[in-house]
């Protein structure tokens, strides 16, 4: 279910938000699904309870999860949850806009770039240009 990798230089925390983020975004986990608690999660991983909790907090915050005291925790509408990762990825790729131009990149060769970026990638599209990606691949 989720594979920690120790040789990743980012907080653990992260690396298991990234992978329920995936996880929910693709469907492996459906809406209304619960997650794991956060003591048998920390058991399977040999991690401490405060780093899932911590990562389920962020999950929280950013609308891909919703607790209910005493129940646990489970997945929320995913659209929430992908509305919210388009507008981080959204930053992202305004900054990397903003420090390409201030380089001296053109829009034209941006767009280039991109759009290789894109047909070199890994993650497949069913659509491309399109804003849906069939990324179930990656579950």
């Amino acid at each position: 279910m989720i594979l920690i990798d120790h040789k990743d230089r980012r907080p653990l925390y992260e690396q298991i938000i990234e992978r329920f983020q995936q996880m929910i975004l693709c469907g492996a986990l459906q809406p209304g699904a619960s997650m794991p608690s956060v003591r048998s999660l920390a058991m399977e991983l040999s991690l401490n309870p405060n780093t899932i909790q911590r990562a389920y907090q962020e999950l929280e915050r950013t609308g891909y999860i919703y607790t209910i005291k005493g129940k646990g925790s489970f997945v929320s509408e995913t659209a929430a949850a992908a509305a919210s990762k388009r507008r981080q990825l959204q930053k992202e790729l305004q900054a990397f806009a903003d420090k390409a131009l201030l380089a001296g990149v053109s829009a034209l060769e941006l767009q280039d770039m991109l759009t290789e970026c894109i047909q070199n990638s890994s993650v497949s599209t069913n659509r491309m240009g399109e804003d849906q990606y069939d990324n179930s691949d990656q579950c």
